[in-house]
């Protein structure tokens, strides 16, 4: 169950920091609401997990979610570069996340 928690909060990372570019720097009250909420969720789901899950590769499952997810986003949704190079080590994260939950008690 720790590990779908974890899941959550990292997709809810994604929405937080995505949310951050709709928000215009906190100054539109809807995003930023919505930005802070995501927020909030992200971190009860983290404390939850961390529960059961050692805060380490708690802590480094969920900023790899958020990475990868956040810049996956930030190319579909902004035209942020998505060269082969800057893929190839987004792939690699994904490969240190699963490379943890993998040998993970």
């Amino acid at each position: 169950m720790a590990w779908y928690l974890l899941l959550a909060a990292g997709l809810f990372e994604v929405a937080w920091a995505i949310g951050l570019e709709y928000s215009e720097g906190l100054t539109k009250p809807i995003p930023t609401a919505g930005t802070v909420l995501a927020l909030i969720a992200s971190m009860l789901l983290l404390a939850k997990a961390v529960e059961e899950l050692p805060v380490g590769t708690a802590y480094a499952v969920w900023t790899g979610i958020g990475a990868v997810g956040t810049t996956l986003l930030g190319i579909a949704l902004f035209d942020e570069p998505a060269t082969s190079s800057r893929l190839a080590f987004i792939g690699v994260i994904v490969v240190g996340i699963v490379g943890l939950h993998s040998v993970s008690a």
